[in-house]
C-alpha cells in the first residue's frame, strides 16, 4: 500500500515527464520541422529528419500514458479536499488525454502523404505535401482542443492545491494563472482568424507562467511530497 507521500512523489516523477515530453515533442521537434504555409519546406524537413519526427510522436505517447497514470494520482492525493471536484479534475485530463491519443493520427498521416513513395506517386507530390501540411495543422487544432480540457483541470488541481495545506498556497496560485494562459490561448485559436499575427505573444503568455507554475508543483511533488497522510483543510467552505 503507498503512502501519501510516496504517491505524491511518483506524481511528481510522472508530471516531470510530461513536462519534458510535451517540450520536447512540440518544440524541439514539430516546431522545428513544420513550416506554416510552406509545404514543400516542411515535406523535405520531415524526409531529411523522420527518425526525430518519430521519435515526437513517441514523445507524445510517453506523455499521454503519464497524463492517465497522473489523473489518477491527482484524483487520490486531492479527493480530501472535495471529491466532487477532484474527479472532475480528473475527468478532464483524461479527456484531454483521450484527444491528444486520437490526434496522433493526424501527425501519422501526415508523415505518410509527405514520405510515402506510394502516396506521393499516386498524388503527385505538391498535392501529396499540401495535404499533408494540412494533416499537420489538423494536429495543431486537435492539441488546442484538448489544452482546453488541461487547462480546465489544471484550473480545478490549482483550486484543490492552493485549499490543501500539504502544500504552499502560492502553488494552487500559480497553477490558476498556468490554466487562465490555456484558457486565453485556446479559445483565442478558436476565435481570432488573425491569430497567426499575435501566435508569439500569446506563447509567451501561455508558456511561462505554464513552465513556471507547472515545474514548480512538479520539483516540490518530487522532492516534498505531501506532509501528511490526508490533506487538511484551510479554514473555509469547501465545495
Amino acid at each position: 500500500m503507498y503512502s501519501n507521500k510516496k504517491m505524491a512523489r511518483i506524481a511528481g516523477v510522472l508530471y516531470v515527464i510530461i513536462i519534458a515530453a510535451g517540450i520536447f515533442a512540440e518544440f524541439f521537434v514539430r516546431q522545428s520541422l513544420i513550416a506554416p504555409g510552406d509545404a514543400a519546406a516542411t515535406a523535405g524537413n520531415i524526409a531529411a529528419a523522420e527518425p526525430l519526427f518519430r521519435l515526437g510522436i513517441a514523445a507524445d505517447l510517453v506523455m499521454i500514458l503519464a497524463d492517465v497514470a497522473l489523473a489518477l494520482l491527482f484524483y487520490i492525493l486531492l479527493k480530501p479536499v472535495s471529491q466532487p471536484l477532484s474527479l472532475l479534475a480528473a475527468f478532464f485530463r483524461l479527456g484531454q488525454a483521450a484527444i491528444l491519443a486520437v490526434n496522433l493520427l493526424n501527425l501519422f498521416v501526415g508523415l505518410q502523404l509527405v514520405t510515402g513513395a506510394a502516396t506521393v506517386t499516386a498524388l503527385g507530390a505538391a498535392q501529396a505535401q499540401a495535404l499533408g501540411l494540412l494533416f499537420l495543422g489538423m494536429h495543431g487544432v486537435g492539441y488546442t482542443i484538448g489544452l482546453v480540457l488541461f487547462a480546465a483541470s489544471i484550473l480545478l488541481v490549482g483550486y484543490l492545491v492552493f485549499k490543501s495545506s500539504d502544500f504552499p498556497a502560492i502553488l494552487g496560485v500559480l497553477l490558476v494563472v498556468a490554466a487562465a494562459g490555456y484558457f486565453i490561448d485556446g479559445f483565442a485559436r478558436v476565435l481570432l482568424p488573425n491569430y497567426g499575427d499575435i501566435e508569439t505573444i500569446l506563447t509567451l503568455i501561455v508558456f511561462l507562467p505554464a513552465f513556471i507554475g507547472e515545474l514548480s508543483f512538479a520539483v516540490w511533488l518530487l522532492v516534498k511530497g505531501v506532509k501528511t497522510p490526508r490533506p487538511q483543510l484551510r479554514p473555509s467552505h469547501a465545495f
